[in-house]
């Protein structure tokens, strides 16, 4: 007992190495994680301010992508400033709380992400297969409701993690984490005693977000598939199955990474700890860079309308 005490402490804060193994490389690793910073936040901030001005984009599914686009806003800006601030300032300490501020930000968010995608499958399903109630059943108050449903699941779900890790988890065997953001079980792993409710209860909660979300989309995306095969021509098929190409896309850019990501660190013992952390990172922010992307180039109304603002921009200049 006196080794146990000797060697675990209660720190004020912890030290984040960002990219650890690559340190030589991180000043170099500050471009492309600052210009895809750059890109998401412009993005984004760019599908809000055309959804908004838009009025024929007042629909569902752009007040969905609305959400999605302020979620990503929040991953990324929970997560790039801190990294870019250790790879161009060595400022690798943070606070407990703050990092436990950090690790609830970025699974409440991700949760909430899943939830919006699951919504938004909810709005393909009754806009193919039953259209003539689609404006009746998708109101914007309903709209508004299931994003506060999504927002209300992440906050319920993802609440217990730091409040478990605080009380039940207070001495670490170090305060250095080997990683670049205070991920869940990157935290957890630096404690003395007995984390195992911890581990059950995030791996709970990764089933019930992404197995069940992504297993209730799929089963929606069936409907929609049987509705679709009952049109007449192949034309009406292709085009109504148009109006999901960005939704299916978005849903891949998110769940993708994060399977990966998750295979990878359950069973990729030989993959070396800096793909570890950059794939981390990566799930954080291939969204939010490209789902503007994908929506713009998909949705026409939104396209026109980020031409035009440009097309002004360049005749004021």
């Amino acid at each position: 007992m006196l080794t146990f005490h000797n060697v675990c402490s209660a720190p004020s804060s912890f030290q984040l190495l960002g990219i650890p193994g690559l340190e030589s490389l991180q000043i170099w690793l500050s471009i492309p994680f600052g210009s895809m910073y750059l890109v998401a936040v412009v993005g984004n901030i760019t599908i809000l301010a055309v959804v908004r001005v838009e009025h024929s984009l007042h629909q569902p599914m752009y007040y969905f992508l609305c959400m999605l686009a302020i979620i990503d806003l929040v991953l990324s800006t929970s997560t790039i400033p801190k990294l870019l601030g250790i790879f161009w300032f060595g400022a690798g300490n943070i606070g407990v709380d703050a990092c436990l501020s950090q690790m609830f930000l970025i699974h409440c968010f991700a949760t909430v992400e899943s939830g919006i995608f699951l919504a938004m499958a909810f709005d393909r399903y009754v806009a193919i297969c039953n259209p003539l109630r689609h404006t009746t059943v998708l109101t914007h108050s309903v709209v508004g409701r299931l994003g506060l449903a999504a927002l209300l699941r992440g906050v319920l779900y993802i609440g217990p993690l730091p409040l478990m890790i605080r009380l039940r988890l207070p001495l670490y065997k170090t305060h250095i984490i080997s990683h670049s953001y205070c991920e869940h079980m990157a935290v957890v792993t630096l404690a003395c005693g007995d984390s195992r409710i911890n581990n059950v209860y995030g791996l709970t909660i990764g089933f019930l977000v992404l197995i069940l979300d992504s297993v209730a989309i799929a089963a929606s995306y069936v409907m929609i598939f049987r509705a679709v095969m009952g049109l007449a021509t192949p034309e009406a098929r292709l085009k109504t199955l148009g109006t999901c190409g960005s939704h299916i896309s978005a849903i891949l850019l998110f769940y993708v990474p994060i399977a990966v990501s998750s295979l990878i660190h359950r069973f990729g013992h030989q993959v070396p700890p800096p793909i570890h952390t950059l794939l981390a990172n990566f799930y954080l922010l291939i969204p939010p860079i490209l789902n503007p992307i994908v929506f713009s180039v998909r949705t026409k109304q939104i396209r026109e309308r980020i031409f035009q603002i440009l097309k002004i921009g360049t005749k004021m200049k």
